[in-house]
């Protein structure tokens, strides 16, 4: 017997479970992952009014040449930063002449995050059933842009709108191996913890937009 199996034997003596030190635990029961129960033309009806319902605001436009239009007056008058994202510079979001993007240091990226009135990302997914937003951290989208000025934009293509997060993790269902971080974002940011006082903005954007792009 090693040492190893002489250790585990007398943590279980200890325990009073019975067995060998090279027993092995019963195989874990495989994740139930429950069906999307929802027509899937529902989705962006139902994720607008869920992340309405947590003072979010959803734009629906029929096609990327429709987004400049969907942001014009949001962006009137405020300087912005977007993320590397191929989609919205196809979209036509990078055309603003306030918006700033096509970072490839650090630095600069975080002193125009810091003062800048929104940041603008796509989502890698949007869950329809709680109205989240899904970011995978990456050099496209930095989490940043979508964590740091005061008010957040996502573009987003219907297409990349799932159910609920059974849905979500069934389509990548070992995130770990795609990206160092992903982030679920549920409406703006919002805290209760002193004198359960619900306060907007403190841990990261006060104000949350999506506009969904339904041919894509």
């Amino acid at each position: 017997m090693t040492a190893r199996e002489q250790i585990l034997t007398g943590i279980r003596t200890a325990l009073g479970r019975t067995g060998s030190a090279s027993s092995l635990p019963a195989p874990l029961v495989a994740p139930l992952l429950r069906d999307p129960q929802l027509g899937r033309n529902l989705y962006i009806q139902v994720f607008a009014q869920n992340l309405e319902k947590l003072s979010g605001k959803v734009f629906v436009v029929p096609d990327g040449g429709a987004v400049p239009g969907a942001l014009r007056e949001l962006l009137r008058g405020k300087n912005a930063v977007a993320s590397n994202a191929p989609f919205l510079k196809s979209c036509g979001v990078i055309g603003f002449e306030q918006v700033r993007s096509g970072f490839a240091d650090r630095e600069a990226l975080r002193d125009s995050c810091a003062s800048a009135d929104i940041g603008i990302t796509s989502a890698d997914y949007a869950l329809a059933e709680t109205g989240t937003l899904v970011m995978l951290a990456s050099p496209a989208e930095a989490r940043l842009i979508s964590l740091l000025p005061p008010v957040h934009v996502a573009v987003i293509p219907q297409s990349r709108i799932l159910a609920n997060l059974d849905e979500l993790l069934a389509t990548i269902p070992k995130p770990a191996e795609q990206t160092s971080s992903m982030v679920l974002i549920t409406g703006p940011s919002r805290t209760a913890d002193i004198e359960q006082i619900l306060i907007r903005g403190v841990h990261g954007p006060g104000e949350l937009y999506a506009v969904v792009v339904e041919s894509l």
